[in-house]
Parts: structure tokens; C-alpha cells; sequence
């Protein structure tokens, strides 16, 4: 897979390595344990944070920012349901260290998670947002997910019951007669790929 293109500060969007699982744990950790963004009880260890990387990336992509060879940010998609018919269908999650937050991070990312995840003929990508988070329905709303519902008092955490909302943003013009999906090995390296990367690239500013 050829170089990508660098930015400011020696900055850029890549593909998530196994190596990564440690720094890409510590910027989940507390959000699993001081909120109820996530629903999950207790933060993955490294060495399971590799193995849900490895999941992943055996059909999806998923994407770090690297700054200076720290993890500035990640964004992956993954299976939105397990039925066969929802297979055109991928959910998609940003996560930010927090030593990075308002740098733009979270735009570059999607920008380029949302340009590359059509290549393999995804139409359609969701988002669930544990409520009230004003700063993530703001990013998904910028980036052109529209809200489609409630799932209200779906999950307790911290002390109080929670509602998760959900947004929708189409990827592509749906075909009349869709292809399977193609695996994420086919489209890494093509001009398609690096182009989508480089979309995210170019907005960074760190």
C-alpha cells in the first residue's frame, strides 16, 4: 500500500495497525468509565482491543489520526445488523483523544471514513448518540446525517436511564439492483482509497 500524503505537524489519516490497540484503548477508556457515551461496563484491554481491530478491519475500515506518531483520533464502520438483508448497511463511531479535542479531528476522520466506505458499495451509514450530546449530534449533523429516531430510556448507566438517539446518511445513490459488498482488501491502495483518505487529510490542522 503506497504512502499517504502528509500534513501539518507530521499529521495524518491511515489505516488502524494491531499495534495501535494500546493508545486506541486508553482514548476509549474513560469514556467507558466517566459516561454514558458508551454502554459498554468496563473498558477493553489492549489485548482485546486488538482483536475487535482485527475484526473489523477483515471486512471494514477502520481509521486513525496520527500525529507525530501518537493516536490523535480512530473512526471505523462495522455491521449494522446481523441479518443478511441489512448487509448494505454499516454503522460508524468517532472517538477523539481528549487531548486533541477541537482540532478538527473528528471531521477529518469521518470525512475520510465516509469517502472511503463506498468503495466496497455501501449505501447507507448509521450513528447512534447517547442523549443529550450536543457536540456529537453536531459533528454527525455537519457531516450530513439526518436524525430518523428515539430510543428513549434504553440503557442505564452512571446513576440515570438514557436515551439514544439515532442518524442516518446515505452514501451513494442506491442502486436498483445492488452488488454484494466487496471486501475491504480490494479497494486498499486503489487511486479510490487514497483519494478518500487524502479528503480527510487535507481538512486536518494540527
Amino acid at each position: 500500500m503506497k504512502a499517504i500524503t502528509r500534513s501539518a505537524a507530521n499529521t495524518t489519516i491511515r489505516l488502524a495497525r494491531i499495534e495501535d490497540a494500546e493508545q486506541i484503548a486508553a482514548i476509549y477508556a474513560p469514556i467507558v468509565l466517566n459516561t454514558p457515551i458508551s454502554f459498554e461496563a468496563e473498558p477493553p484491554d489492549a489485548g482485546e482491543t486488538a482483536r475487535r481491530i482485527e475484526t473489523i478491519l477483515a471486512q471494514y475500515p477502520w481509521l486513525v489520526c496520527e500525529a507525530d506518531g501518537q493516536v490523535a483520533g480512530y473512526a471505523y464502520a462495522s455491521r449494522h445488523r446481523d441479518r443478511y438483508h441489512y448487509q448494505w448497511s454499516v454503522d460508524v463511531t468517532v472517538y477523539v483523544n481528549e487531548q486533541f479535542h477541537r482540532n478538527g479531528i473528528g471531521t477529518s476522520l469521518y470525512t475520510s471514513l465516509l469517502a472511503v466506505v463506498p468503495l466496497q458499495g455501501y449505501v447507507g451509514a448509521f450513528a447512534g448518540i447517547t442523549l443529550p450530546n450536543a457536540g456529537s449530534v453536531g459533528l454527525h449533523e455537519s457531516m450530513g446525517f439526518m436524525p430518523v429516531g428515539i430510543y428513549k430510556n434504553v440503557g442505564f448507566k452512571l446513576g440515570s436511564w438514557h436515551s439514544v438517539g439515532w442518524w442516518q446518511r446515505p452514501l451513494q445513490t442506491l442502486p436498483v439492483r445492488p452488488s454484494l459488498p466487496i471486501p475491504l482488501r480490494d479497494v486498499l491502495g486503489t487511486p479510490a482509497w487514497e483519494e478518500g483518505l487524502q479528503q480527510g487529510i487535507d481538512l486536518l490542522r494540527v
